[in-house]
């Protein structure tokens, strides 16, 4: 039996590309909050997730956290976002970018009076999708169970600074 030989001077060529218009993707509404999957884990080999977030006026989308494992990065369209950064706050304008390395702290929402929408993107992605499903699950229960919450948060590697202040909401 002859054993097949590697070839290590040509690549295999194959089409695996995505294309995905503006409004496909898989879409979680979270109370007034609206998640579209762009990029999945499954897609891209759990190596990026990209979603498309719209928060709408005086929405948070997260309070100060951080990962270990994974890098995140917003692209903010339309809209002013409040992105807090360890202590603190920038407003990031349409075509800012912010890049939160892992073990960074960091947090987010909307200070104003108008619909932000934004990019936002995980690598590697973790897994993310299953993440806002569950994140739709819990802040959906009245009253918000903290210890579901964070258990949420610790599976999908997020860690909150403060765990008496994480629940998305305002006082």
């Amino acid at each position: 039996m002859e054993a097949i030989k590697e070839n290590f001077f040509e690549d295999n060529l194959a089409n695996q590309a995505y294309i995905i218009k503006p409004n496909e993707g898989e879409k979680i509404e979270l109370n007034t909050i609206s998640i579209s999957f762009k990029v999945t884990s499954e897609m891209s080999n759990d190596q990026l997730g990209v979603y498309q977030i719209t928060l709408p006026p005086m929405a948070i989308g997260a309070k100060l956290h951080y990962h270990r494992f994974m890098d995140e990065t917003f692209i903010v369209n339309d809209g002013v976002l409040t992105v807090q950064v360890g202590d603190k706050e920038y407003q990031a304008k349409p075509g800012t970018v912010a890049y939160v390395p892992r073990f960074t702290p960091h947090g987010f929402k909307n200070d104003t009076d108008k619909t932000v929408k934004l990019t936002l993107i995980f690598n590697p992605s973790q897994k993310r999708e299953g993440f806002f499903k569950g994140l739709y699950e819990t802040l959906n229960e009245i009253p918000i169970k903290p210890e579901k919450y964070l258990k949420l948060y610790n599976k999908y590697d997020s860690f909150p600074v403060d765990t008496s202040n994480m629940i998305p909401t305002r006082e």
